[in-house]
């Protein structure tokens, strides 16, 4: 895993093909994927031992979440922990696996940072719904991002869970010294509402050479 605070903990990534938004900043081509039924997936995930959990990812994975539940239920006696990574806009379908998931890594999508519309409504639901299991919060910051957004998103974390970890992710396309003095400068608003379990954290498997 590189990214978020688990970064440099060993998994098994199960990357579902799709997704119902399209950020600006995106790094995953969505132009191959392969069938699996949910025995065979089971067979490829069955191999794999002493890993600390299976990340679900994507393009964004509820967006099978049917087959994810069904998949997760096949798969419940090995034992393994389940990270969902999602980019937070499907409250509807997160109900669906939420007592099936360990860990959620959930972005919020700014506006400003993606160049498309808000979530601001799919975000609140949703993490009333994750919150049942241990989360945390990821937020892209580009050279784009505005001070509104950032309020926007703080005001929503700050009535659910003040205590949540928010990981502020500069991103890699727009890496500079500029960049990172933008987000410490952002950092205030979240401690001013009691936001205190706070990261600036890259993308560390870039840095690495891996995709």
């Amino acid at each position: 895993q590189g990214e978020g605070p688990y970064t440099g903990i060993e998994q098994l990534f199960i990357r579902f093909y799709g997704c119902n938004i399209n950020c600006s900043f995106c790094d995953t081509k969505q132009d191959i994927f392969k069938e699996y039924s949910i025995d065979a997936l089971k067979a490829v995930v069955s191999a794999y031992k002493g890993i600390h959990s299976i990340s679900l990812t994507g393009g964004e994975p509820l967006c099978q979440a049917d087959f994810i539940k069904d998949f997760l239920d096949s798969i419940a006696v090995l034992g393994n922990k389940i990270y969902l990574e999602t980019n937070g806009t499907l409250p509807s379908e997160l109900f669906k696996v939420v007592k099936l998931v360990d860990i959620i890594a959930m972005d919020f999508k700014l506006p400003s940072s993606t160049e498309r519309v808000g979530f601001w409504q799919e975000h609140e639901e949703f993490l009333s719904i994750a919150k049942q299991r241990e989360v945390f919060i990821k937020i892209v910051i580009t050279k784009s991002t505005i001070e509104g957004d950032i309020f926007k998103a703080r005001d929503i974390i700050s009535r659910i869970n003040p205590g949540l970890t928010v990981v502020l992710q500069p991103n890699w396309f727009d890496m500079s010294q500029e960049l990172l003095n933008r987000i410490t400068s952002f950092k205030k608003y979240f401690l001013e509402a009691g936001i205190h379990n706070l990261k600036i954290l890259p993308q560390a498997h870039k840095y690495a050479g891996v995709k």
